[in-house]
């Protein structure tokens, strides 16, 4: 039976309480309704555009021009499906993915995929840290170290939202996700990328991938595009819009929430996609190929594009895509940490444990490496991040596909077939990864 929630006009920080829904009245029009429905997607969303999206797209531009471009957008693709499967299983059930895998498997196989997902949130923190880090360092001037240890300074933002409704929260993070695209958009067209060339990069090139550093960032775009704790994430705050228990209800917010997490993820692959554009038109067009590090991008800018402009606007869009990802990594590791254990603590308590757990291997990354690894370290994290993907979609996959669960609202088979196609793409991508770095 569904979960029957209560009625209130929004919901706390906490996931603990956030099974209040936000009212979308039936006689409202078309439009409204989509608009009262949007805000999970946009959630999710931040997720996908996170510094290490940044590091992987920066080196992916410089080194193959245009070429990786048809693995943003299958990736960014792959990342709508998927998340409508988990929005699904969110709005029919009334369960979060960390709960159904509670209700089903055994205590032993729930620990091991809750360290997973913890894992994964860490790994996205660590680049959340990095990625500020390095814009405090470009726009401050601060040493990186100093970046690092500022970056602690977020918990007290998640402390001052403490009991703020769901729709501030939201406003918020499109806020800073419209700055993301603006800067963006001015970049491009200071940049006048190659029309053709885009066009040319997004049709598929499976020989490309036969090399092994192509294949390694395709992986490493993967893991930062599709990532593991945006499935439990957007299977609980989607129950956020369900107003009814009836399968009319379930319907109406099945197909509002798909309008919701189509959009949002579009404007995620767009964004990925000129980070990858800006890299070619500027770097690899220029004759630097190998551009790996997010500081170097910063610094070539300006000469490169004539404008100092291009420069500033690519730092401030860096530090709002590191402090955006922040709001939706706290979420996340609370429906994880409730969902899998049924364990509830202050979101202030869980920002503290998450972003200490970051600011360690960052830190010591840093200073053991140097400050030019970070572009290394975080195209590692996305590689984890893919590393860890199969064992959220495999759950996924099949309480989506299960009568017994879902009963009409049971996966169509035409998206089972490609969600088991992509499952098995991943792994197999994942242990070709693994060989090689074993071999």
């Amino acid at each position: 039976m569904p979960l029957k929630l209560p009625r209130t006009a929004t919901a706390p920080f906490c996931p603990s309480e956030v099974r209040g829904v936000i009212d979308i009245p039936q006689g409202l029009p078309f439009w409204r309704k989509a608009l009262r429905s949007a805000g999970p997607g946009l959630l999710v969303a931040v997720g996908y555009m996170d510094p290490g999206n940044w590091a992987t797209d920066i080196e992916a531009g410089s080194r193959y021009s245009y070429d990786l471009l048809f693995v943003v957008v299958s990736c960014g693709l792959a990342a709508m499906l998927l998340q409508w499967l988990a929005m699904r299983l969110g709005l029919v059930t009334g369960r979060d993915l960390g709960q159904m895998a509670r209700d089903r498997y055994g205590r032993a196989t729930c620990l091991f995929l809750w360290l997973l997902a913890e894992l994964a949130i860490i790994a996205t923190d660590i680049a959340e840290v990095l990625g500020s880090a390095l814009a405090f360092n470009l726009l401050l001037g601060v040493p990186l170290w100093l970046g690092v240890l500022l970056t602690g300074l977020d918990t007290m933002l998640v402390l001052g939202l403490k009991g703020q409704g769901f729709r501030q929260i939201e406003a918020i993070i499109l806020g800073l996700v419209a700055t993301i695209g603006i800067c963006f958009a001015v970049q491009l067209a200071i940049a006048g990328p190659d029309v053709g060339g885009i066009l040319h990069g997004m049709v598929p090139k499976p020989a490309l991938l036969m090399d092994q550093h192509a294949l390694y960032l395709a992986v490493g775009i993967l893991g930062a595009t599709v990532m593991p704790h945006n499935l439990y994430l957007h299977s609980s705050v989607v129950q956020t819009r369900l107003t009814g228990s009836s399968d009319t209800a379930r319907r109406t917010a099945i197909r509002f929430a798909t309008i919701d997490i189509v959009v949002a993820l579009l404007l995620a692959t767009l964004v990925n996609g000129a980070i990858l554009t800006l890299s070619a038109a500027t770097f690899h067009a220029s004759g630097h190929s190998y551009v790996a590090e997010i500081e170097d991008a910063y610094r070539l800018l300006a000469p490169l594009t004539g404008a100092t402009a291009a420069a500033a606007l690519f730092a401030i869009a860096l530090f709002a895509s590191g402090q955006s990802a922040t709001f939706t990594g706290t979420i996340a590791g609370q429906v994880i940490l409730e969902g899998f254990l049924d364990l509830r603590i202050p979101c202030w308590q869980r920002r503290v444990i998450t972003r200490v757990l970051a600011l360690v291997p960052a830190l010591a990354g840093i200073l053991w490496l140097g400050d030019h690894a970070v572009g290394r370290l975080l195209v590692l994290t996305q590689v984890v991040l893919s590393l860890q993907l199969p064992f959220a979609l495999y759950p996924l996959i099949r309480f989506t596909g299960d009568r017994a669960i879902m009963g009409a609202f049971v996966t169509p088979r035409w998206a089972a077939a490609i969600a088991w196609a992509l499952f098995a793409l991943i792994a197999s991508a994942n242990l070709w990864l693994i060989a090689q770095w074993i071999g």
